[in-house]
């Protein structure tokens, strides 16, 4: 077995930090959010370049205002917007700008209503005049003011209406809307989860038009979940949900000229059983960008539909042996030339086309992942993008100009730096940390990275956290099964490879995930600290499959999820239980969600190895998750049953020796608790013993209130007593 250390600093950190470090976390520490870190909250940069605006609360009103600041300064320049001077509005929880920044759409009273979707009341804000006035008295969905901001859009059940607000004419462009059966302008449950994204219209750059999509979901098959509540009936949540394999919503593309008041369907070809996950107006008012991809997810076309003659073209073309991800990265230049990004060359990389989708050329190129592409620079004729190129568990924010030449680093520190640029590109704020730095804001030159001043630095959290044992990450790679993998590992303050000490593995698995990252804790961290504290070894091992080494190493696990994976976990597990330190009978591993499908299986799979596994909200069977997902890295269960079945965790309870807590949400829309109920009554018929908790009315995140402590705790208490 080979183990690389990769960052001998973090050992030095440990010897410097430990002194006088004595407090041990605990879980009503942890879940109450005692180390919660400090930020921005919805920070938009300016038009201007100079000025950005955050949303903050007022300490006098307790509402909320819209604060500018300026950049160079960090001076507040004004208060744009107060709820206490709005009448009926005590506050606000988001806004969002017009395109010239004169008006301002405000939300409030927001009801969450899947993982993205949510309705709310939402009033215009008029910033010459300082008027003010509410959309609808009912609850809305996404609304989305007009680029000339003299209109908005927006959904209410299901259909989708325009208010013009010089001429205070209100349209309804559609009727046909019906909960369960037709959904206008947005998304159904499956496309909201997997091509993420909820607002399914766009305004053109005229302002004279909308394009939407239309989902017939009549003929998709419901699920239905019980919400029990306080009343003495529960009450029945259904709603349409394709499970792999079934029947997806028809989705069609319409398009609604405003002035003209018609409506007009766009037949894009002769495309059956198909998705659109994006539409994007481009430069021109008169060319729609539509991207259409087959069920398999691995043909991709991008159309431009004419608006004036309703044709469509198909100007690029993307094929993959697996399968395409689909990103919001397309941006049209002033000639409408086009930014795509793709991994047609086997990394993740940007590419520049002509508007006929001529190549122009391939702008980032190396053996790396491009991981955000930021925007285009118009006036130095520059990207900006984070990659992973100094080592992939770390991000690093880049310059190059669109001809390839001149890239530039312009984050300095190791660790995970995300940006968030002026509208001009002529400044950023750099959001910077790693395993050993909380989250530290500062304002840097667009141009040359060159840190101007610092904005926030977490300092009270690090001073906070000098009186606790803190456990840092130990970084390092792990060879198994022929391929080099990333893992980290926290071991316990007095640690002596004298010693025998029991681990626990934590991972997550799925497809172009990342779990090993150098980048600053969550509360789940926290958490792993804690139990490092009572003396176990916490380690992660991002295996084949994960994300940002390549396409081929991520779509090795292609038709046959949970194969290479499990292997790979119960490789890592033995090696690891043979080093000196580690007692190989007391190894226990957990995951959530993808990861609970993961921790079943290498119990189940590997008794000889694992003692002990926690498995919360787990897909127990890809036959019972969502189309979109599952058909995208196992085709349908009719073309390959064998990719679905030889990995359930159903079908392979007898192997269970070890201890075993599933656990899950009663009211998960996402992973259903199906999942975990066919997995029990398997567990029972075939006599295994095992403990599990299902959560009252709880979704996929199984939180609110005291839920995660609750959780928490017993997943804590389970791992002291089996472990």
């Amino acid at each position: 077995m080979k183990i690389t250390k990769l960052f001998f600093g973090i050992t030095l950190f440990i010897g410097i930090t430990a002194i006088g470090q004595n407090k041990s976390f605990t879980v009503e520490e942890i879940w109450k959010k005692a180390f919660a870190t400090e930020g921005f909250k919805s920070l938009h940069s300016m038009k201007n370049g100079t000025q950005y605006s955050v949303l903050e609360k007022n300490k006098l009103s307790a509402g909320t205002n819209i604060e500018v600041y300026d950049y160079a300064t960090g001076e507040k320049v004004k208060t744009l917007v107060s709820s206490s001077s709005i009448d009926g509005l005590d506050s606000f929880q988001g806004y969002t700008f017009s395109k010239d920044e004169t008006r301002i759409i405000l939300s409030s009273q927001i009801e969450q209503i899947y993982r993205r979707s949510k309705k709310g009341i939402y009033h215009i804000y008029d910033v010459p005049s300082n008027g003010v006035f509410k959309i609808s008295d009912k609850k809305i969905q996404a609304p989305l003011l007009s680029p000339d901001g003299n209109k908005v859009a927006y959904v209410m059940n299901n259909n989708i209406y325009m208010l013009n607000f010089v001429t205070g004419q209100e349209i309804q462009l559609t009727d046909d809307g019906k909960k369960n059966e037709i959904i206008n302008g947005i998304t159904d449950w499956v496309y909201e989860e997997e091509f993420a994204f909820v607002r399914a219209f766009e305004w053109s750059a005229d302002s004279k038009k909308i394009a939407f999509i239309r989902f017939d979901e009549r003929e998709v098959p419901e699920f239905s979940m019980d919400i029990y509540g306080t009343s003495l009936y529960q009450k029945q949540q259904v709603f349409k949900y394709p499970k792999a394999g079934e029947k997806n919503a028809k989705v069609s593309l319409f398009l609604a000229n405003i002035e003209a008041m018609a409506l007009d369907e766009i037949k894009l070809g002769a495309y059956k059983d198909f998705y659109i996950p994006r539409i994007k107006w481009t430069n021109n008012p008169d060319i729609l960008s539509v991207q259409v991809m087959n069920r398999h997810q691995n043909n991709l076309d991008l159309i431009f539909v004419d608006a004036t003659t309703k044709a469509p073209k198909v100007v690029l073309n993307e094929k993959d042996e697996a399968y395409i991800d689909v990103t919001d990265n397309l941006t049209f230049l002033d000639d409408n030339s086009f930014i795509w990004t793709s991994e047609k060359d086997g990394y993740n990389h940007i590419y520049h086309y002509k508007d006929t989708g001529e190549l122009i050329n391939q702008v980032t190129k190396g053996n790396w992942e491009v991981t955000k592409y930021y925007g285009y620079d118009s006036k130095n004729k520059r990207i900006l993008y984070q990659s992973v190129e100094n080592g992939n568990i770390n991000r690093d924010v880049y310059t190059v100009t669109l001809d390839g030449k001149d890239k530039k680093r312009l984050s300095t520190k190791e660790g995970s730096n995300e940006a968030e640029f002026s509208a001009d590109f002529s400044v950023y704020i750099n959001y910077f940390s790693n395993t050993t730095t909380p989250y530290a804001y500062t304002l840097n030159d667009g141009s040359t990275g060159k840190m101007i001043r610092e904005l926030k630095n977490n300092k009270t959290l690090s001073e906070k956290l000098e009186g606790y044992d803190v456990r840092p990450k130990e970084f390092s790679t792990i060879e198994v099964n022929g391929e080099t993998l990333n893992m980290w590992m926290i071991k316990p303050k007095d640690f002596s490879p004298k010693k025998k000490y029991p681990l626990v593995m934590f991972q997550y698995s799925g497809p172009g995930s990342q779990m090993v990252k150098n980048t600053w804790n969550n509360q789940r961290d926290y958490w792993h600290m804690m139990l490092a504290q009572q003396g176990y070894i916490v380690a992660c091992v991002d295996g084949r499959g994960t994300g940002l080494k390549g396409a081929k190493f991520k779509k090795v696990t292609q038709n046959d999820l949970g194969n290479l994976e499990v292997q790979d976990q119960i490789t890592a597990a033995k090696q690891l239980g043979a080093l000196g330190y580690i007692d190989a009978s007391r190894i226990g591993i957990w995951g959530w969600s993808y990861g609970g499908f993961m921790s079943s299986n290498c119990l189940f799979k590997g008794a000889d190895t694992f003692k002990m596994a926690i498995a919360v909200a787990p897909v127990t069977s890809w036959r019972f998750y969502d189309t979109i997902y599952t058909e995208r890295y196992l085709k349908t269960p009719q073309e390959n049953a064998k990719g679905y079945d030889d990995n359930s965790p159903i079908n392979f309870v007898n192997g269970l020796k070890g201890k075993f807590l599933l656990v899950h949400g009663s009211a998960d829309d996402n992973v259903h608790v199906q999942n975990t109920m066919r997995l029990a009554e398997a567990l029972i018929q075939a006599n295994k013993d095992f403990d599990w908790a299902i959560y009252p009315d709880k979704n996929h995140s199984i939180s609110g209130g005291n839920t995660r402590l609750h959780l928490y705790t017993k997943m804590t208490n389970f791992i002291k007593n089996n472990l």
